[in-house]
């Protein structure tokens, strides 16, 4: 580990929240038996998305069946899938008076479908209780099965993304029940489709090189991704993989601009997570790509105006 690679530079110090809104969102969230990847994964931006009143779904439940070295989440034996949870995520999103709504989940390899139809409900059910919204979702590989992916896909979610998360250098460190390629082969396959606007994340901090982050942002633009997430990644518990350098905000800009000359809308900073400033994203990309479907056009058309026009 680099020498005073563990103590934080103040660029990652965060005020701490206010505590009434932030507890005003756990209640409401307890009420409806939901769990957010706020929370489960320890993102350092709850406290300022708690207090906007906004949160990232996390469906499946919070146990996760994969042990990814980099992750906060919880892993183990999940318990099975709760059917009745897309009507309370769709019903929390209407109490939140949510424009664009985020929705995730663990990974749930033990599930024969790995959750698609999960996902297919909760997006059903948003749109339901909650038609003039957008939906965003963060979706596992699937372990490859592109006919478990296809489920999601054809209910057109205006954002499908998957991240690579890292490096594929350092997926055996960290990632190894995943594959670079296999995620790379979803986001290109899900391009292709059209519906939706593609989105991908990635981490830094782990060991990386430059030359390595400017691979991935070329590969990621060749698969046909529209939006980019780039952030400090941060060890969530000591038994994590640990911080290998704490990037200096100035590479977060060369990345972010790395990745605009590419044809990519990135979000990039020691902060930014994969929902950081999800809809600022989703209206900006809608900027620069036009390829959607009918029905992704009309309803982001209907909450943001003409931008999908």
């Amino acid at each position: 580990m680099p020498e005073g690679v563990g103590r934080k530079p103040l660029w990652l110090k965060k005020p701490v929240p206010s505590a009434g809104p932030v507890r005003k969102m756990e209640r409401l969230l307890r009420k409806h038996g939901l769990h957010t990847v706020c929370e489960s994964a320890s993102c350092p931006n709850l406290g300022s998305c708690f207090e906007q009143g906004t949160a990232t779904f996390l469906i499946m439940g919070d146990v996760c069946t994969r042990g990814c070295g980099f992750c906060g989440v919880r892993t183990g034996v999940p318990e099975a899938l709760d059917p009745s949870e897309p009507e309370r995520v769709a019903e929390a999103a209407v109490s939140l008076g949510l424009r664009h709504v985020v929705v995730t989940s663990v990974t749930r390899d033990d599930v024969a479908d790995g959750g698609a139809s999960h996902f297919v409900a909760t997006i059903r059910a948003i749109r339901r209780h909650q038609p003039m919204a957008t939906v965003e979702v963060l979706v596992p590989d699937f372990a490859g099965r592109e006919a478990n992916a296809e489920q999601v896909l054809a209910e057109s979610p205006e954002v499908f993304g998957h991240n690579v998360e890292m490096v594929p250098r350092l997926y055996k460190l960290a990632r190894s029940l995943a594959d670079y390629d296999r995620s790379l082969s979803l986001l290109g396959w899900a391009a292709k489709e059209g519906r939706g606007l593609v989105k991908t994340g990635c981490m830094v901090g782990l060991g990386e090189t430059e030359a390595e982050m400017d691979r991935v942002l070329q590969d990621v633009a060749e698969a046909g991704a529209a939006i980019v997430t780039i952030g400090q990644y941060l060890q969530p518990r000591s038994s994590s993989v640990p911080v290998a350098e704490y990037v200096q905000p100035e590479m977060f800009e060369r990345y972010r601009r790395k990745g605009e000359t590419l044809g990519l809308q990135v979000q990039a900073g020691p902060f930014v997570r994969s929902s950081f400033r999800a809809e600022e994203s989703l209206t900006l990309a809608l900027k620069t790509r036009a390829a959607l479907s009918v029905g992704c056009r009309a309803t982001i058309a209907r909450t943001y105006g003409g931008l999908a026009e």
